[in-house]
């Protein structure tokens, strides 16, 4: 049996994604309304929902 090793990229690659996204998110409901409001809907709604899917499959 072939034991399967990962690197530090493979292992933190998906909370990295996720903290950019929430991070970004915040950062653009500090900026300001109006575009500012959907881009930080949709990087806060984006990293909510990857960070709930493990719970769905």
């Amino acid at each position: 049996m072939k034991r399967q090793t990962s690197n530090l990229w493979t292992v933190f690659a998906m909370p990295g994604l996720i903290a950019l996204l929430g991070a970004l998110g915040l950062f653009a409901a500090l900026l300001g309304d109006g575009g500012w409001d959907a881009l930080a809907w949709v990087g806060l709604g984006l990293s909510a929902w990857y960070g709930l899917r493990g719970f769905f499959r």
